[in-house]
Order: C-alpha cells, then structure tokens, then sequence
C-alpha cells in the first residue's frame, strides 16, 4: 500500500489516496480546535492516542456486528480505511445530560437520561453545523427515511456495546458523535473516528471529564485524559494492537 496525494484535510485528520483506488489512509493530527474553529491549539500526542483509540473501537464494534470503513492500523498516528462517501450528518448519541444539550433543556450537566437520545446535525460549518430533524433531512435529500432509521439503530447498538465495555473500564459514556459512509454498494458503515475529540467520557467515580472539553473549557490535562483513556483501555500506555 502506498501513500499518494492528499483527498482532504480537516481539523484534526489528513485523508490520503493510495494506490488502491478502494482505500484511503487516514492520518490523524495534534492540531485542536472548538467553537467551530474560534479556539485552536496543539494536544501534544492527541493524534496518536485518537488513531489508537478509534482502531481499538472500530475492531471491538467490528467483533459486535457493526460495519465500519476501519481495515488496519498503520503506525501509531495512521490507519487504513475503505473508501466510502461520506453521509454530511453527524448522529449523535446522549446518555447524560452535558454540553448543549444542558443549555437547550434547561437540565443540569450530568443528569442521566431514563433513555438514550439520537440527534442529527448537519455537516456545515459555515451554518454552525445546526441541529436537523427527519424533514428537514429528507428535504435537503442528505439522507432517505430508510437510511435515517438504519443510522440510529446502528448508533443505539453503538452506544450499547460501547457504553458496557468502557464501564467495565471505570469509564462513563457521557455522549459521542457518529459519522457513517456509503460503500459503492450503497452500505451504510461506522466512519470517521470514535475519541476523546468525539466522546464526553467522564470518570465513572469522580466525573472527572476525559476528553476535548478540558480544551474547550481550559480546565488543562488534556493530553494526560488521552493518555488515560488509552491506559483505561489496554492497561498500558505503550500497548499497541
């Protein structure tokens, strides 16, 4: 497999062609941002723990029945993946009142939820990425009913399988983003990443937060939370799969 041009960059990925017209690699950055790119920085590390992380998730979801793009990790900071055509809605999944979804209801952080919520938000970032309902989805022809129902059933069974491992590990799955992709044969399958840059995890104990928003909130120890996420998982820092 060879790395070729570059297809895209985004804020905290690079995709790669390669000489496999079906495969694209994926580099991951320590680049950060938030508020729609209003506050930017550097995660020393970030980079490698997200590709790690993600690898570690698309092969525990894989084992469960979910189709994912993943094919192999490639080094500590990239991984091989199918092409697909990506679906411009973020699905994200709520289990605990945080972020958002506090200012919109009125609820304190770290209320649970008696069940989860499934949202969509469109892919635009000159619209601030806003918050769409199944009209307005079908409308703007991003996705049809059918494909709407399948992408929230697989994230409900992502969250399931996830939400027991990670507290197996002392992990609480606060809330997370979902990306999916189109195959040539019109398959929807998991893409993107699942990480700390796309996760709430908090401390099962303490609510300790574990991810990007001790960037966001300047709380500082952001590339310590990474690094423990990682530990958390694989028992070890250093451990590479």
């Amino acid at each position: 497999m060879l790395k070729q041009e570059p297809l895209y960059e985004g804020k905290a990925k690079r995709v790669y062609r390669t000489d496999d017209p079906g495969k694209y690699l994926i580099e991951f950055k320590d680049e950060a941002t938030a508020f729609d790119g209003k506050k930017r920085g550097v995660i020393e590390g970030k980079g490698k723990y997200n590709n790690l992380i993600s690898s570690y998730f698309f092969k525990l979801l894989s084992r469960e029945g979910i189709p994912t793009h993943y094919l192999e990790t490639v080094s500590d900071r990239e991984m091989l993946v199918q092409a697909v055509t990506i679906v411009p809605l973020e699905v994200v999944v709520r289990n605990v009142v945080a972020g958002s979804l506090s200012r919109r209801l009125g609820l304190p952080e770290g209320t649970a939820l008696p069940e989860p919520v499934v949202e969509f938000y469109y892919k635009r970032d000159d619209l601030g990425d806003p918050m769409l309902n199944c009209f307005h989805i079908r409308v703007l022809g991003l996705a049809s009913t059918e494909e709407m129902e399948r992408m929230r059933q697989l994230a409900l069974k992502i969250n399931q399988v996830l939400k027991h491992h990670l507290e197996a590990k002392g992990i609480l799955l606060v809330d997370f983003k979902l990306e999916f992709g189109k195959m040539p044969d019109g398959q929807l399958v998991l893409a993107d990443e699942i990480s700390p840059d796309t996760c709430r995890f908090w401390d099962l104990n303490t609510r300790e937060r574990l991810d990007k928003d001790r960037f966001r909130r300047d709380m500082g120890g952001v590339a310590e939370a990474y690094a423990e996420i990682w530990r958390r998982l694989v028992g070890s820092e250093e451990h590479v799969d």
